[in-house]
């Protein structure tokens, strides 16, 4: 009698334990359901910050063979075809201006656009980036800026009076990098201005539209077969008209002020980011990127005693 107690005390309750298994078996995998979809989700997120950190120390990588400050525009091998995203981008002046048109003149090629400024006028980044070069060339560029973006584009800002970034400094679209100005080659105070693809000059025509103070699309597509027949199209639309005459309205940009407005207002929708460097805090960050530490606080959910080290990615947009 005793024997059989034993087994009814250990037997019943391994039994009921074995034929439990399945569904024990089944809630765990429910449960771990949501765990997998999270890591998932971590994965994608770790995966769009590493390309993200790629694109913060060499923007557009794989058009790129490196990133140095040694060349204003090495040429390479240009794709046949190649989509070229011209949203979230600020007109880099408010003059509407055109005085010299891309293409031949006095015999050479005249490699982009010369827009109408007057020295000490505000230069803003046509689209966000890294700037590349900060140099002065007295027999051509005189003050002038090279910046790379992640769309695959390098705009050059020539002539100018003042440069006010630095090498390897990261810019958003419409942040203020120079003054106009009259330095180098130069005629008369105006802003050269020039959109390359790995190293070759591309008709700022074809993108930009500045008597209109736009972009001409969302999306640009250049392709070596139509190139040349597009380019043409585009300065007769878009170039300089008759002799180039202007008034001081045009240059200031007049209501302007509210284009900038709105072409930053839309760059405002991209996600940005900013890499902490060594000393930064909060508050220079903020006041940086033109932001408030609110902002910051709310983008990253952070506190605002929270200490920053450097190296830390921090979205300000």
């Amino acid at each position: 009698m005793n024997f059989k107690r034993l087994i009814k005390a250990f037997a019943l309750p391994l039994l009921l334990a074995m034929s439990a298994e399945p569904v024990v078996a089944q809630d765990l995998l429910a449960r771990q359901a949501p765990v997998d979809r999270k890591a998932r989700k971590l994965d994608t997120l770790a995966l769009q910050n590493i390309i993200y950190r790629e694109n913060l120390e060499s923007p557009a990588s794989e058009l790129y063979e490196d990133w140095n400050n040694t060349y204003a525009h090495k040429a390479t091998e240009v794709p046949d075809s190649f989509r070229i995203n011209l949203k979230h981008f600020c007109m880099p002046t408010q003059s509407r201006v055109v005085t010299s048109n891309f293409g031949p003149r006095w015999g050479r090629q005249h490699k982009g656009l010369d827009i109408k400024v007057y020295i000490g006028d505000t230069i803003r980044s046509a689209f966000s980036g890294k700037v590349r070069i900060v140099r002065y060339e007295a027999a051509g560029y005189g003050k002038y800026i090279v910046i790379r973006h992640p769309n695959g584009l390098e705009t050059i800002y020539g002539h100018l009076s003042k440069q006010l970034v630095d090498e390897n400094q990261e810019v958003r679209a419409g942040d203020v990098i120079g003054l106009g100005g009259n330095t180098g080659r130069s005629t008369g105070s105006h802003l050269h201005f020039e959109t390359r693809l790995c190293g070759v000059a591309l008709n700022p025509a074809l993108m930009f539209d500045f008597r209109n103070q736009d972009v001409t699309g969302d999306f640009y597509t250049y392709n070596k077969r139509t190139y040349d027949r597009e380019s043409r199209e585009a300065t007769a639309a878009r170039g300089k008209i008759g002799n180039g005459g202007y008034t001081r309205d045009e240059v200031r940009g007049g209501t302007g002020s509210d284009n900038i407005l709105a072409q930053t207002g839309a760059a405002e929708a991209e996600k940005l980011y900013h890499k902490v460097q060594s000393g930064e805090t909060l508050s220079s960050i903020a006041a940086k990127r033109g932001v408030t530490i609110d902002q910051l606080c709310r983008l990253n959910h952070i506190r605002k005693n929270m200490k920053i080290k450097k190296g830390m990615i921090l979205r300000y947009s």
